[in-house]
């Protein structure tokens, strides 16, 4: 059973008599810190020592109460402190501008400790139920992310299978995606998109027959024009969601085959105009599909891939993508033994 930790209160006041006061009457049910000015409660927070509510002076000589509140509502590490003012201003103008501020509540001075408690209470919790209900929510939208993303990738593994590809090569395209996305500094968001949006590319041949994704010699030109429906098909079976991790998976389906040239299909895009994760995804699948076995090929060896890349630099592929790819051989060859077939 996790012990239960008191709440952290800091009490701001240039009275040491004040403060002493306070701190009598929360000690028995709270951790108290004391700040004896605006200023020095200002510098306490900004080390890190942020507190679940301040009770605040209003009337100090370094900086007035207003501007802690404000300066405090104004960082967003910090807007959310409950802030109950103390003061001996009783004028409803005074409270009013201290509620206008971002103040949960007022308190006049000379206190009474029943009061004190009760407010103080209240506000704390207000503050458990809050984070009660962030946490139910937190665990119940990663519960939904974790299962779209199990949906994803066994979508993906289905259109895998059917092509007679290995689970793997989902595994290592992914994870060379992410290597790529991660070294042109693209943020963790973002290369996490690209990771868990790659294994939907070839979601669209669930819609191919068997006959033509499976023949083991080469297909007609017609079989080809079948064949070059599967990103449109992907993209359809996809949809148009709000979601950015479907919305990054639809765009990866219907561009992983364009080429840098313009030559590539469904659309023909060319150069930047297509979308950088598909530009990414389409390095990662093709350097997967010429190293690994397929019924109608063998794996071809890691510099033949290597110099196909280069060779295909500014035509099939973004050269400067290519060349950041190549700069790290060795993860590239660590994922190729983490996910053997």
């Amino acid at each position: 059973m996790i012990p239960y930790t008191p709440e952290t209160i800091l009490i701001v006041d240039d009275s040491p008599e004040n403060l002493m006061v306070l701190s009598e009457i929360l000690k028995p049910f709270y951790k108290v810190k004391v700040a004896t000015g605006g200023t020095k409660a200002l510098n306490l927070i900004a080390s890190g020592d942020i507190p679940d509510l301040i009770l605040l002076d209003i009337m100090m000589p370094d900086i007035s109460g207003y501007d802690v509140c404000k300066k405090l509502k104004n960082d967003p590490m910090t807007r959310n402190i409950p802030i109950i003012f103390v003061t001996t201003l009783s004028d409803y103008t005074n409270e009013e501008e201290g509620l206008h501020l971002g103040a949960v509540d007022y308190i006049t001075k000379p206190v009474n400790s029943s009061i004190v408690l009760a407010r103080v209470n209240t506000h704390i919790t207000l503050l458990r139920n809050q984070h009660n209900l962030e946490q139910k929510l937190q665990e119940r939208t990663e519960e939904i992310v974790l299962t779209r993303m199990e949906v994803i990738r066994q979508l993906g593994r289905a259109a895998e299978f059917k092509d007679n590809e290995t689970g793997t090569h989902i595994l290592r395209m992914s994870a060379y995606a992410k290597l790529i996305a991660q070294k042109i500094g693209l943020d963790n968001a973002r290369t996490e998109l690209i990771y868990l949006s790659a294994p939907m590319h070839d979601i669209g041949k669930i819609g191919t027959p068997d006959a033509v994704l499976q023949k083991p010699g080469s297909l007609t030109p017609e079989e080809w024009e079948v064949i070059r429906k599967h990103p449109n098909q992907g993209a359809d079976i996809i949809g148009n969601h709000h979601s950015l991790l479907l919305q990054t998976a639809r765009i990866v389906s219907l561009t992983h085959h364009e080429r840098f040239d313009g030559t590539g299909y469904p659309n023909g895009i060319k150069g930047y105009d297509i979308p950088l994760a598909g530009r990414i995804v389409a390095i990662a699948d093709v350097f997967d599909a010429l190293t690994s076995r397929r019924p109608y090929k063998e794996a071809w060896s890691i510099e033949r891939a290597v110099e196909y890349l280069q060779d295909q630099k500014g035509k099939h592929f973004d050269s400067e993508l290519v060349d950041i790819f190549l700069q790290h051989m060795d993860d590239i060859k660590a994922i190729m033994t983490q996910f053997k077939d």
